[in-house]
């Protein structure tokens, strides 16, 4: 992933949709310096694979099995 750094200036003369466009569409991180030195950053959220499908299965009644045992601490 390439970033780039712009001042707030540099910002103000683009279009903002054509900074988010660029951040989704080429995986860019832009680095918007602040003028009191502070800097945030505008990247692509990350994708997560979905989560496997499980075979099994849970038995019926399994927590009235566990929530009825009396234990002592």
């Amino acid at each position: 992933m390439t970033s780039q750094i712009l001042t707030l200036e540099e910002l103000k003369q683009q279009p903002v949709e054509k900074i988010l466009m660029d951040v989704v569409n080429q995986h860019m991180i832009f680095i918007i310096r602040l003028p009191g030195g502070d800097e945030v950053a505008i990247e692509p959220k990350p994708q997560l694979k979905p989560l496997p499908v499980l075979n099994g299965y849970v038995p019926e009644g399994w927590k009235d099995v566990i929530y009825s045992q009396n234990r002592e601490l």
